[in-house]
């Protein structure tokens, strides 16, 4: 008679004890698990061949090299090596008949090959959650096996690489040892019985304590245990009838549906490089195919499509394996993008390059897009992506992110997300708040209860798989799933594609709310700006190729045999889209990613400036380069829709041309480019004399530095900080009394665990002021005034500031140059306004988002960082400052103030995270009007874009330059902005124009072409699905034109046919 009803908790204790692989391994469960076992010589022969330092060789190169024996208890080191294992196998004739298979754990990662050189299955060791060790030599044994040969490719580092905790910066001289290498025949019942009990378990701490059903798997669990005796098999059957009883029982019709799918989340890049990565790919592929031959019911879905151009290179024959298997619809590509990508920093343009390559790539190789935008794991969700994701023939959201928020709880589900333009995409976010679920029955529980919007749909996404550094679901997942697809006390569980889940939301959901505009993030907010040099290099990036491109579109338009390097502006572009993976461009990897990422941007800049200046010599060589040495006039090319008035600095010019001014701090001749045409040129005279009121620059009777045009006045105090900054236009003063701008404070920054990627609000509280010991004049007119300023940091670093202001512009610059050496530090820029606004404005992908400048309200204390693009904005009716930057996104603006964040000191998982020198720009542009009677936008781009500069003989170029442009404009229309102008990805030589709404509102724009174009579509992002447009010639007959109507924020992507 048992008495369990009165000892509950006594009862749980005995299944947790009869289930541990602990002192009682002898008595319980475990004891029954293994039928045979056998290791060592002759069953287990094991050799080593050690490639050297970090090299990653072939397995041709590999197996053709001299091996040494070793036994378990062999190490394998250090870090980041190497070590191929043939290792031969006989297995006993007494295995005859049965599964027969192979224990190798070797304490890391490694990858099992036949002899022919075929990935078999991916390999993890120690004692991790995910350790998966066993490889299944044979099916059925042989009465007399011949020897086996197996290669196992050992990776000297963990799942989560080499740190000593989970972030931990890694131990480049750590070993692995080779614990265990033998061959077992598995006792099947007894692990049926144990996946039984397993779920029993995990019902037991789900299900309400109490219910029926709770105590029902509690007695069935004391029943089976009562029954099992190690030495008798016969029990396990015994008590396999005792919980087939119990999982006999049904759900109702009523009950909530769980779709399940496999996955194995890849970080492209974090805590290991990305050579290693291709790795882990390959091991968890492979590792997955053999679960799918195994499982027929399963599905898995893998993202990324750089992922699989990368197994496509280097594995081919398991992409094939690969490929076999989507046709059968088990294997799910999935996901729309190049790469699983941060979508805070990335640009508009690089987000629809995301979605451009990577649906093109599964097309090309699967035969149909996604129509799941699958991104779990990202920091934060711009509003631009629900049209972003519509244009690209997607209609599906899904990620689980929110559920890390660690100040509000996000208050849904399933429901609609609509952009900034309006569009929407069904939304998911799964209700077991994890990617990476385990396949248990509390989890599954957990689904039903954390669904937020149960009320109007009753079903669930649920991802499970170990991954961020890989491995995906295991065997022992898929038992539990086969176990629970249908059983009273858990929600109905069913394998599926996630379209299956989606369509059937849309075919039966009712009611479901709508939720606008950006999905905030409240985590990680540190990410705005950690490796500022990485942050900088795309910005840099982003801009050349959006020049490369433009100018090489007209230089093969204008027929001069110059032909547009397509295959390599598209490998760059993939170059780029891979450093904005989400744990490389938020500056969460460790240093290793960084020399990585150093490497490719390099030759992302190097590569695409070589075709850049060839575009220009095509298109200008007639008009008389030469060098800057020789030259008598500088041609300048302008890449922006807009005419721009801008000092133009060019270095090496001669100095007997006279030049009105020499910069000081690099010798370069200043001149004025004076309203050059959009998508234009313009000959400039570096012996004229500039129509310009002078600037000028002082020190009054306090001792500030004023710096003072035709615009504005700024008064700097000895200690570097704008104490007064007036437009004189209007008399205003800007800076509140009492209070100053670029205000430098350094605060602590000490996060709760997540050092690289969070900033907290209580860092807020603790920080010192950082000022000037020294204020120099430097340059002082005509056309330029500048100061420099000498700064102390902390207790080793520094920084020294140019504060510049031209005479023709109100825009007062900052360049900063920082020896940077500070510990958990976080230095912020401060800009205090005297004006007053309950929300400041920050541009984002293709427009702008309004956010709070108070914390009434949880949510919007939350937001006390926030990202932004090149520019916030704080204005009131009539007037408005604009804070522009040329690298940083992470701003925060709280009542008056404005702030900047330059620089972090993290030292986990990048011990060196942005030690040494920084070189950034920021900027403060003051206009009459609001935001959105300003031109803050197009003066960031300003900021951003700088002029072409070509040194040219005047004489040759003056009688050719002024009829060659401009070849396009946007007219009608000053809140659209045109960003891209390309060759469309088909091949053809049609011309691809990208434009957007910038300000949120209507518009009617005039788009003209001149360089020959027979008619014009509307098209998506991916240049497709054409809606025809009128085309109209031009009255001078020098091009032509169409009107395009835009809704707010809306982005255009025009195809000119030639």
């Amino acid at each position: 008679m048992s008495y369990l009803q009165k000892h509950p908790d006594v009862t749980k204790s005995r299944l947790n004890t009869f289930m541990s692989n602990g002192q009682f391994k002898k008595a319980n469960i475990h004891a029954s698990l293994y039928e045979s076992r056998v290791n060592g010589l002759p069953h287990v022969q094991m050799e080593v061949w050690a490639a050297d330092g970090q090299e990653r060789p072939t397995f041709e190169h590999a197996v053709k090299q001299e091996f040494q024996l070793i036994e378990v208890g062999h190490s394998f080191g250090l870090s980041w090596s190497t070590h191929w294992v043939r290792a031969t196998l006989q297995i006993p004739s007494e295995f005859a008949g049965k599964e027969v298979r192979l224990i190798f754990d070797p304490s890391c990662e490694a990858m099992v090959w036949s002899a022919e050189g075929q990935a078999l299955q991916g390999i993890t060791g120690g004692n991790g959650q995910d350790r998966r060790v066993n490889f299944v030599v044979t099916k059925k044994a042989k009465a007399s096996e011949t020897k086996r040969v197996l290669y196992l490719e050992v990776a000297c580092n963990g799942m989560f690489g080499l740190g000593d905790y989970l972030i931990g910066p890694p131990d480049e001289n750590r070993s692995f040892t080779l614990n265990t290498a033998d061959l077992v025949v598995k006792q099947v019942d007894a692990w049926a019985l144990y996946y039984d009990l397993d779920i029993l378990k995990q019902m037991i701490e789900g299900l309400p304590k109490d219910s029926p059903r709770w105590w029902q798997a509690l007695s069935t669990a004391n029943a089976i245990i009562n029954a099992y005796d190690a030495k008798d098999s016969t029990t396990l059957t015994t008590g396999l009838e005792i919980s087939r009883k119990f999982f006999g029982a049904k759900s109702g019709d009523a009950t909530h549906q769980v779709f399940a799918i496999g996955n194995c989340h890849i970080d492209t890049a974090w805590l290991w490089p990305y050579d290693e990565t291709k790795r882990k790919i390959a091991r968890s592929w492979s590792t997955q195919l053999d679960l799918l031959d195994r499982f027929p019911e399963y599905r898995f879905a893998a993202s990324q499509a750089q992922q699989f151009e990368w197994l496509k290179e280097l594995y081919p024959g398991l992409f094939a394996r690969i490929k076999d298997k989507i046709k059968t619809g088990q294997f799910i590509p999935i996901g729309c993008t190049w790469i699983e990508m941060d979508c805070n920093v990335p640009s508009g343009e690089s987000l629809t390059r995301q979605f451009l390559l990577g649906q093109r790539f599964f097309e090309e190789h699967f035969g149909e897009r996604c129509l799941v935008f699958w991104l779990p794991d990202t920091f934060g969700y711009s509003s631009q992506l629900p049209q972003i994701v519509r244009q690209a023939g997607a209609k599906y959201f899904f990620t689980q992110k929110l559920s890390w928020n660690n100040i509000n709880k996000f208050p849904h589900t399933t429901f609609n997300w609509v952009g900034l333009d309006g569009s929407s995409v069904l939304t998911h976010m799964a209700p077991a708040e994890t990617y990476t679920a385990n396949a248990t029955a509390n989890q599954l529980i957990e689904s039903v209860k954390k669904h937020k919007d149960v009320a109007y749909t009753n079903e669930s996404l649920y991802l499970y798989g170990h991954g961020d550094g890989g491995g995906g679901p295991n065997e022992g997942m898929l038992e539990r799933l086969r176990r629970m697809e249908d059983v009273d006390g858990l929600p109905r569980v069913k394998q599926a594609h996630p379209n299956e889940f989606y369509e059937h939301v849309e075919k039966t959901a009712k009611d479901l709310v709508s939720w606008r505009g950006e999905l905030y993030f409240e985590l990680h907010r540190g990410t705005y700006t950690s490796q500022a040099k990485t942050k900088k290099q795309n910005r840099q990036a982003e801009f050349l190729l959006r020049d490369l491109e433009l100018l090489s579109v007209v230089a093969r338009s204008l027929g001069k045999n110059f032909v547009y390097p397509s295959k390599e502006i598209t490998r760059l572009w993939k170059l780029a889209c891979l450093n904005q993976f989400h744990d490389v461009i938020p500056g969460s990897s460790i240093e290793m990613v960084y020399k990585d990422s150093d490497a490719i941007y390099a030759d992302v800049l190097k590569s695409a400036a070589a075709m850049k200046q060839e575009a220009v010599v095509s298109l200008f060589g007639g008009m008389g380069l030469t060098l800057a040495s020789e030259a008598t006039g500088i041609l300048v090319a302008n890449t922006t829709s807009w005419p721009r008035t801008e000092i133009v600095a060019v270095p090496g010019l001669s100095a007997q041309l006279g030049a009105q001014q020499v910069r000081k701090q690099d010798q370069a001749a200043l001149m004025v480019a004076t309203t050059v045409p959009g998508c234009g040129l313009q000959l400039v005279n570096p012996t004229k004399t500039a129509d310009a009121v002078p600037v000028s620059v002082h020190r009054d009777k306090g001792g500030c530095v004023v710096l003072e045009n035709l615009y504005v006045a700024a008064r700097f105090s000895a200690e570097g900080q704008l104490v007064s900054f007036i437009d004189r236009r209007t008399e205003r003063e800007l800076v509140l009394k009492g209070q100053s701008g670029n205000v430098l404070r350094l605060h602590d920054d000490v996060p709760i665990f997540w050092d690289a990627w969070d900033i907290e609000i209580y860092n807020l509280e603790k920080f010192t002021t950082v000022k000037a010991t020294k204020v120099t004049i430097v340059d002082e007119g005509p056309l330029l005034a500048s100061i420099s300023v000498e700064i102390p940091i902390g207790e080793g670093s520094k920084m020294l500031q140019i504060i510049s202001l031209s005479a023709i512009s109100p825009r007062l610059e900052f360049a900063c140059d920082v020896d940077w050496h500070e510990n958990h530090k976080c230095l912020k820029v401060g800009f205090s306004w005297d004006i007053r606004s309950d929300f400041a404005t920050y541009e984002t992908q293709y427009g702008v988002v309004q956010r709070p400048t108070h914390r009434n309200t949880t949510w919007d204390m939350a937001k006390f960082e926030v990202c932004a693009h090149k520019f916030a904005d704080l204005s009131e009716y009539g007037y408005g400052v604009a804070l522009l930057n040329d690298s940083k996104y992470g701003y925060a603006t709280l009542e008056n103030t404005m702030a900047l964040t330059l620089l972090r000191s993290p030292k986990s998982p990048d011990a060196h995270c942005d030690m040494g020198q920084q070189t950034f720009r920021y900027a403060v542009f003051p206009h009459q009007g609001s935001f959105n009677e300003s031109k803050v936008v197009q003066e960031a781009y300003q900021f951003n874009v700088p002029l072409i500069q070509m040194p040219v003989d005047m004489k040759a170029a003056s009688s050719s330059a002024m009829t060659a442009a401009p070849y396009f404009s946007v007219t009608a229309a000053p809140n659209v902005v045109l960003d891209a102008v390309k060759a469309p990805e088909d091949g053809s030589h049609d011309i691809i124009v990208r434009l957007y709404e910038a300000y949120g509102g209507h518009a009617s724009a005039t788009v003209s072409i001149k360089i020959g174009a027979s008619s014009v579509v509307k098209t998506d992002i991916m240049e497709e699905r054409a809606d025809n447009l009128e085309l109209r010639t031009l009255a001078n007959g020098a091009g032509k034109s169409v009107v395009v109507d835009f809704k707010p924020f809306e982005i255009v992507t025009l195809r000119f046919a030639a």
